[in-house]
């Protein structure tokens, strides 16, 4: 499936929806004091870049990338629709968040994922694309129900 990704609004009627569908994801299979998805208002912190994928207009999937300090990333709010998955849209935003923060000048990206079966499968597409188990970083701290990963952005994509 061939989309466009670009930059978009969290505040946009079909971004809403699916950042609605998100935080049920989360909310569904994570402890609610250790879920750290961002709603609508965290997403359009000065901080934080969002972007959609789009096929004909259809919105199939979100990302963003959070500046953590001058060296360090963060993705936020990966979701694809759930008529999407499987297709690829994941694979394609992941690979523009990583591009984007590569043009950026940051070092290192990470991000922070839930531990049920639910999340195996952004577990192995964050493996695919080299992001490796770490400690938590930032503001988080260790819990059940958080994975974090990372990915070094030094040398050749």
């Amino acid at each position: 499936m061939i989309g466009t990704i670009s930059s978009d609004d969290p505040r946009a009627d079909d971004v809403r929806a699916l950042l609605a569908a998100h935080l049920s994801f989360a909310d569904e299979h994570t402890r609610r004091e250790n879920i750290h998805a961002l709603d609508v208002d965290g997403l359009v912190d000065p901080d934080i870049s969002f972007f959609s994928y789009r096929v004909d207009g259809r919105l199939l999937g979100i990302g963003a990338l959070k500046r953590l300090d001058v060296e360090h990333a963060e993705l936020k709010s990966m979701h694809t629709a759930a008529a999407a998955r499987g297709q690829g849209v994941g694979r394609a935003m992941v690979d523009h968040l990583i591009a984007v923060a590569r043009a950026r000048g940051f070092t290192r990206v990470s991000l922070e994922t839930g531990t049920t079966p639910a999340f195996m499968p952004a577990h192995a597409l964050y493996a695919s694309v080299g992001f490796v188990a770490c400690e938590p970083f930032g503001d988080y701290a260790a819990s059940p129900d958080n994975t974090f990963m990372t990915l070094a952005l030094t040398g050749s994509p």
